[in-house]
């Protein structure tokens, strides 16, 4: 994974006990509402590009949209303290935060304490690092021993732990794809998956039929689209920013997605855009979502 694998492998979180603002209520801007029976919520990566400019700005902004959940995935320059802050001063509720698979693996006392920083209750690894462009059976199983640890220490620090799926995954393995051997070598009651529909979708998985088949570990689903006519092929992990298009104008069957979802029970769902203008994209892909029929 290039700029955010960078930006998570590469967090300093010696960070100790952190006096921290309470929540604001009294915040002004519409609230979302859709037939999803969930929050919608932003994956703040989203914003990558103005994060680090401006924080508080940028926060209101995301508040303004109608947001009141985000998901973090990195501090963007700032300390966890000033990041906290700002999202209390905007009147945003972190309930998730990505954590680095290297920092997982050998320091997830770390990745736990900026979780609970952030105010939040999941941890989730975006990516597992492995050699090349190849994913392979031995990078899954052993990536499933550090799931399970990682998913124990989780649970023991008062937290709860999730991957999610990036495409390289589903190609075929013993089990079925790759994702079906880490699915299957993982502790169900300890790891959690978040599926991002779009990743899923390009790695050659289908969206809908993935997350009706492992409907009782499915917590939160990433959602964004692909342009249409962008080939896809399995095991693919990355698109260029320009494939990323507002939610339900893409080759995704969000529909689908969405309907597998809430039969699943999944509670939180966050908006992604990795596109060059989130701004202008995010506002078409909530239109989208409020108004969707399922």
């Amino acid at each position: 994974m290039p700029t955010r694998r960078a930006v998570l492998s590469t967090l300093a979180t010696g960070i100790g006990a952190l006096a921290l603002r309470p929540l604001q209520a009294a915040h002004l801007g519409q609230e979302i509402t859709s037939p999803l029976g969930g929050p919608i919520g932003l994956q703040l990566w989203s914003l990558r590009a103005q994060l680090p400019k401006d924080l508080p700005g940028t926060l209101a902004k995301v508040r303004a949209m109608g947001f009141r959940e985000v998901e973090a995935a990195g501090l963007y320059k700032h300390t966890l303290a000033e990041f906290r802050a700002a999202l209390d001063q905007a009147g945003l509720r972190c309930q998730s935060a990505h954590a680095g698979f290297g920092e997982l693996r050998d320091a997830p006392a770390s990745a736990f304490d900026q979780t609970k920083g952030f105010g939040a209750t999941w941890v989730v690894c975006p990516w597992i690092d492995h050699k090349g462009d190849m994913f392979t059976r031995e990078n899954a199983l052993q990536a499933a021993e550090v799931f399970n640890r990682v998913g124990k220490a989780a649970e023991d620090a008062g937290l709860k732990f999730a991957y999610h799926c990036h495409g390289y995954e589903f190609v075929p393995s013993t089990e079925g794809t790759l994702f079906d051997t880490l699915a299957g070598a993982t502790d169900p009651a300890r790891v959690s998956f978040q599926i991002d529909v779009l990743h899923a979708y390009l790695g050659g998985a289908d969206p809908a039929a993935l997350i009706t088949k492992y409907a009782p570990r499915v917590k939160s689903l990433h959602l964004k689209d692909l342009v249409k006519g962008f080939v896809v092929k399995a095991g693919t992990a990355i698109a260029p920013a320009s494939s990323d298009v507002p939610v339900g104008t893409g080759q995704v069957d969000m529909k689908a997605a969405l309907a597998a979802a809430v039969k699943a029970g999944v509670s939180l769902f966050y908006v992604e855009d990795e596109s060059p203008d989130p701004l202008g994209h995010i506002p078409e892909s909530l239109k989208y979502l409020q108004g969707v029929k399922l």
